[in-house]
C-alpha cells in the first residue's frame, strides 16, 4: 500500500509541476464528450502518457489527456476519456486517476458517461441525473477496494448509500430548470463489456431496477467516496438498449455524443457557477 502512496504523489507532483492551479473539481467525460475541455481559461494540456501510472486510451472518443483550467470561476482538473475494465486493466488501475486529482486537491467528482437508456419512452441525447447504482462487476469481486486498505487513504467500509451528492443533486436540477433542459433521473448500472448486451440481460438489467447501463463510472465513485469526494454523476442516452430493439454499436454513441455536447456543457457550466466553493473544501484535509 505504501507504493499506491508512492505512486500517487509520483503522478501528483508531475502534474503539478505543469501548473500553478489547483483544481477543486475533476470532472471525467465519457465517450464523445471530451470538447467540454476546450472551453477551459488558461488551459493546461497534459497527456496521460506525461503522467505515471495514467494509461493510454485505447477507445475511439476518449483523446487521453487531462486538462487542468477554469472553468465559470472554478479551478478544475479534466480528464478527456478515462480507462476501462473491458481493456483489460484492473480496477484499482482504472480509479488511479480519481485518487491521483483528489491528492492534487479535487474534493468534487463530476463524473459523465454514455449509457444505453432502459426505457422505451426515452430518447437518444436525454440527459439522466443518476440518484444511484448497481456495481455488477464490484458484487462480484472486481472491486476497486479490495485488499488490504490504508486509513490513510479512506475507511475499510465506506457506505455506498447517498454516493451521489445530495446538494449537486440539487444544483443539477435547479441548472436543467434555468436551462430548459429535460433532466431524467434514476439508477445507473455498471457492467464490465465490452460486448453490448444481450436481450436477456437487457431484461435483467430493468429487473434489478435499472435504468441506464454502461460500462464505466461507478467504480470511480466508489473510490472517490472512499477518499470523502463529493459526487455527482449524468449519463447521455446514446442508445436505446432494448430486447427487441436494433443492435446498439459505438459509432452512434459517438454521434450522440456529439449532437448533445452544446446540451451536457451548459448543463455542467450551470452547475459549476452555482457550486459554494466553501463546498469544495476538502473534508478530509490529512488525508493525501
Amino acid at each position: 500500500m505504501n507504493d499506491l502512496l508512492t505512486q500517487i504523489e509520483h503522478a501528483r507532483s508531475t502534474i503539478a509541476a505543469h501548473t500553478s492551479i489547483v483544481p477543486r473539481i475533476a470532472i471525467i467525460l465519457g465517450s464523445g464528450l471530451s470538447a467540454l475541455a476546450d472551453d477551459l481559461d488558461d488551459p493546461v494540456v497534459i497527456p496521460y502518457a506525461a503522467i505515471p501510472g495514467f494509461l493510454p486510451t485505447t477507445v475511439i472518443g476518449h483523446p487521453g489527456e487531462l486538462v487542468i483550467g477554469m472553468l465559470e470561476g472554478q479551478p478544475v482538473a479534466v480528464m478527456r476519456g478515462r480507462f476501462h475494465f473491458y481493456e483489460g486493466h484492473s480496477m484499482q488501475q482504472v480509479t488511479f486517476p480519481v485518487r491521483v486529482l483528489h491528492t492534487l486537491g479535487c474534493t468534487t467528482l463530476l463524473a459523465t458517461n454514455a449509457a444505453g437508456g432502459l426505457h422505451a419512452d426515452w430518447h437518444i441525447g436525454d440527459l439522466m441525473l443518476i440518484t444511484d447504482h448497481i456495481f455488477l462487476p464490484g458484487l462480484a469481486g472486481h472491486h476497486p477496494l479490495r485488499g488490504p486498505n490504508d486509513e490513510r487513504l479512506g475507511p475499510r467500509f465506506p457506505a455506498m448509500v447517498g454516493a451521489y451528492d445530495r446538494e449537486l443533486l440539487a444544483l443539477a436540477r435547479g441548472a436543467a430548470d434555468r436551462l430548459g433542459i429535460l433532466l431524467r433521473e434514476g439508477v445507473y448500472l455498471m457492467l464490465s463489456g465490452p460486448a453490448f448486451e444481450s436481450g436477456a440481460e437487457l431484461r435483467m438489467c430493468r429487473l434489478l431496477g435499472a435504468d441506464v447501463v454502461g460500462m464505466s463510472t461507478v467504480s470511480e465513485v466508489v473510490v472517490a467516496r472512499h477518499m470523502g469526494m463529493r459526487c455527482m454523476g449524468l449519463s447521455l442516452i446514446t442508445n436505446l438498449a432494448l430486447p427487441d430493439g436494433p443492435p446498439a454499436n459505438h459509432l452512434e454513441v459517438l454521434d450522440a455524443g456529439e449532437a448533445a455536447r452544446p446540451k451536457i456543457a451548459a448543463l455542467i457550466r450551470s452547475v459549476l457557477a452555482h457550486i459554494d466553493r466553501a463546498a469544495t473544501t476538502p473534508t478530509s484535509p490529512d488525508r493525501p
